[in-house]
């Protein structure tokens, strides 16, 4: 049996085209059985946000640009925030590594069966701020009857936990942003994994939890899903790739990966001189020329966060200038040809957009290049609904600032 190989030019132009950051076609066949042009069929922000897996919305504006970015010309972050909180097609909540995420609502059940089917790694809190197992059931289940009606403030919802659980769960020890949180919002991401717990509309200035009426998928079931999905979005991947995506257990990860190996759901390639997975069957990928492309990338964006290895991607200087301790995501990224080769920041003046872009290296010096990286300065000040102004500049703010 002849194993394909698989170069990492041809491995990051599918993962572009798949995510409607380019317009390359290729037909192929996704984990649940549609077939088309490579990135076809993304003309909703769920069809997006369902392609990459998730839109990290720790930053909200930079959820709303990841997702418009990949739908087509006149979109705005306007239609964004219609998808969530009118049509609910999307829905906020804690996703993947526990962070906040837009994930598609439709996704739901197979989302969080397959994140809470996570072992839970060590637990970082103090002995005298964390909870026990008991404990943790005892919050979720406050919160899962708590929410069953109007969404709730922070402080709405710690009144109604603590009349359900008692006062340790108010104790407010938990270290947060120069504050101190009640200790029950340690359990907020597993009440989210377990389908208790999303994110409401802000009433006000004041973030709201609502319930997300779902069921989670059954663990065995929904994993086996989520590795498809991954390989298919990011693929070729390994276990280890896998596991740091999702921060879960290198060994669980390996053994998830072993067992969809042995059913035959998924099959080894040679990727960039190292064994790696593939959806079985899901072997096509572009011709051996780079992937094209100007992409402005905001914070905490999915291909960033999920395309390995990061050393490819972030090619020579950008790896000390473009990452933060080697961790992906805390600089906006300028993304050429499918690799990273600036960092940019964004300032906001009334309507005025004003975009500092720093180049790394020589990839934005031709004139195609800085064509492509003003019309798509352009098209992320028309998602934000503002007018740009781009210089080319050192970019003097630090990371996630």
């Amino acid at each position: 049996m002849t194993t394909t190989d698989v170069t990492w030019t041809r491995a990051s132009a599918r993962r572009l085209a798949r995510q409607g950051l380019t317009v390359q076609g290729l037909t192929a066949q996704g984990p649940a059985g549609r077939e088309g042009p490579e990135g076809a069929g993304l003309g909703s922000p769920a069809d997006v946000v369902g392609a990459m897996l998730g839109a990290h919305a720790q930053v909200m504006s930079a959820a709303e640009l990841s997702t418009a970015l990949r739908l087509p010309a006149g979109t705005t972050r306007t239609d964004v925030r219609e998808a969530l909180w009118s049509d609910r097609t999307l829905t906020k909540t804690y996703g993947p590594r526990g962070t906040v995420h837009l994930l598609p609502t439709a996704d739901l059940p197979m989302w969080t069966g397959a994140l809470s089917a996570i072992p839970a790694g060590p637990d970082p809190w103090p002995d005298d701020v964390r909870m026990t197992p008991q404990q943790t059931d005892e919050v979720v289940e406050a919160i899962r009857d708590a929410l069953a009606g109007e969404p709730l403030t922070v402080d709405e919802l710690t009144e109604a936990i603590v009349d359900r659980t008692g006062p340790w769960a108010g104790d407010r020890v938990m270290e947060a942003f120069q504050d101190k949180w009640p200790r029950w919002r340690q359990a907020a991401h597993t009440a989210a994994h377990r389908g208790a717990l999303a994110f409401g509309p802000n009433r006000g200035r004041k973030v709201t939890y609502t319930s997300p009426g779902v069921t989670p998928a059954d663990g065995p079931r929904a994993v086996p899903e989520l590795v498809q999905r991954y390989l298919h979005a990011y693929g070729p991947a390994t276990p280890a790739h896998f596991a740091k995506w999702l921060a879960a257990p290198p060994a669980w990860a390996r053994d998830v990966f072993a067992a969809q190996a042995t059913a035959g759901r998924i099959e080894e390639v040679v990727f960039d001189g190292a064994p790696a997975w593939v959806v079985s069957g899901d072997t096509a990928f572009p011709d051996s020329a780079p992937p094209q492309g100007v992409h402005l990338l905001p914070y905490f964006d999915a291909y960033l966060i999920a395309s390995r290895p990061r050393e490819r991607l972030f090619p020579g200087a950008a790896y000390a200038r473009a990452l933060a301790g080697g961790q992906a995501g805390n600089y906006p990224v300028v993304l050429v040809d499918g690799t990273a080769a600036g960092v940019w920041h964004q300032r906001r003046s009334g309507k005025r957009l004003l975009v500092t872009v720093e180049p790394i290296g020589p990839a934005l010096d031709s004139a195609r290049a800085r064509t492509a990286l003003a019309a798509q300065v352009d098209r992320v000040a028309e998602i934000l609904e503002s007018r740009a102004e781009l210089t080319l500049s050192t970019v003097s703010v630090g990371p996630h600032a």
